[in-house]
């Protein structure tokens, strides 16, 4: 059974979205020293890494890749065009002189944000959020580049012509041509049994059903033997949206709810999402949404 949710606050980042008109009083450029480029793993990096360790070649790979119905050619086509305008972001940054580091996803950490300056997300809206959630001072700049314009919407990155044209975007960025677009994020307090102090990150696991039967047999035997903890803050911020549920998305969730310290409610379900403006036009958007052809059956 999941815990009381006990605190829902709000909090804010600042993200570049669109440069364009100035306020009425011209403001300063803006310079980092040290920027932080963080990229996603393509899907053609995602196959190569699940079987590296089982010594798979090239051409192994691309015959794997054909039995699930996937094209080889067609997945390191689109790693190339997202290596490619990394390339691009990484170059015109050190042409202006300012150091770079290049960032996988899966290597991105509190260490990363604390050396930068500033943060480029190079992917699309998955790398944005990403990157937006281990961000949690408000002077602290994200600006998202959509690596794959073509296959990636890009909500939350620059205008999909500034990929190519890059170094326009920075010039006006330092001359101060630009607006700051403020979004609210979700910040999340946990009390109760059984909470793991050290985060995971779900996209990082691949558990079976057996592992996530057992590791729910010993969260319930240690709710039994464990005492109440304090209120802990999680380490990230969400700029999208929060979902409470189970591990296993195919079980029920058993939780109370209580809002604005009103009575607590005891409420069954596939759990609980909660969202922020940003994610209103997201997830939550599709589930809410009644189908002219939903309503025809």
């Amino acid at each position: 059974m999941l815990s009381r949710i006990i605190h829902l606050l709000m909090g804010v980042i600042s993200c570049l979205r669109s440069f364009g008109a100035a306020s009425p009083q011209p403001k300063a450029g803006f310079k980092p020293e040290k920027v932080a480029v963080v990229t996603k793993t393509t899907r053609y990096e995602f196959e190569q890494q699940r079987y590296r360790y089982a010594g798979v070649s090239e051409e192994d790979l691309k015959q794997l890749l054909a039995m699930k119905g996937s094209s080889y050619n067609g997945l390191l086509e689109r790693h190339n065009i997202h290596t490619s305008n990394v390339e691009h972001i990484v170059k015109s940054l050190q042409r202006e002189g300012i150091t770079v580091q290049v960032v996988k996803r899966g290597e991105y950490n509190e260490d990363v944000v604390r050396w930068a300056d500033s943060i480029i997300s190079a992917g699309g809206d998955g790398t944005m959020l990403l990157v937006a959630s281990k961000v949690f001072s408000k002077d602290k700049p994200v600006v998202g580049v959509n690596t794959d314009p073509e296959r990636s919407e890009g909500h939350l990155c620059l205008p999909v012509r500034y990929t190519r044209a890059f170094p326009e975007a920075l010039e006006k960025l330092c001359r101060g041509e630009f607006r700051w677009l403020w979004r609210q994020r979700i910040r999340l307090h946990l009390e109760g049994t059984g909470i793991n102090p050290n985060p995971v990150d779900l996209h990082e696991q691949q558990l079976s059903l057996e592992q996530h039967n057992q590791a729910h047999r010993f969260t319930s035997m240690d709710n039994l033997n464990s005492t109440t903890h304090s209120p802990s803050l999680l380490p990230v911020r969400s700029l999208n949206e929060i979902f409470i549920g189970e591990s296993l998305s195919s079980r029920a969730s058993y939780y109370e709810i209580s809002v604005d310290d009103g009575p607590w409610e005891k409420q069954k379900s596939s759990g609980l999402n909660i969202c922020t403006g940003t994610g209103s036009k997201a997830c939550m958007s599709e589930e809410d949404q009644l189908r002219t052809v939903v309503l025809e059956n």
